[in-house]
Formats: structure tokens, C-alpha cells, sequence
């Protein structure tokens, strides 16, 4: 899918497709995530900071699971 940049007042911005915000399931108002990749750059709504905390977060969890288990009884 391509999209075309245009003039917005003193920016520039593009238009998303009713479709491709489905597809992402976002819409008007949302933040969206430049990240930049060895293939190049991706468009994402999940904040890459956030995916990186989780998987701290399940690696904590993971390594204390035994602890978890005694204080969840």
C-alpha cells in the first residue's frame, strides 16, 4: 500500500486509508511508532519501550516463579 505525503499547514502528513487503520486498529487521534529496522523504517501502534519492559518483566517472573507460587498461596 503507498501513501502520499502532502502539505498540512507548515507540515507535512499523510493519509491513511479507512482500510489500513482497520487493519492496524487505529484511528483518529491514536500515537503511532516510528521504529527503524535493518530493512528499514516500520509503522507500528505499540510503543517499542513497552514491549521491551514486558519482556523484562516475563524474564523476572520466569526466574522467580517459585517465589510467586509461595506468596500466591
Amino acid at each position: 500500500m503507498e501513501l502520499k505525503l502532502t502539505q498540512i499547514g507548515n507540515s507535512v502528513g499523510s493519509v491513511f486509508p479507512k482500510e489500513l487503520l482497520i487493519k492496524m486498529n487505529i484511528d483518529k487521534g491514536d500515537t503511532i511508532h516510528v521504529v527503524e529496522t535493518p530493512d528499514g523504517f516500520l509503522l507500528t501502534p505499540y510503543d517499542p519501550a513497552v514491549k521491551k519492559q514486558m519482556e523484562i518483566g516475563l524474564e523476572f517472573m520466569k526466574e522467580y516463579r517459585t517465589t510467586f507460587k509461595v506468596l500466591s498461596e
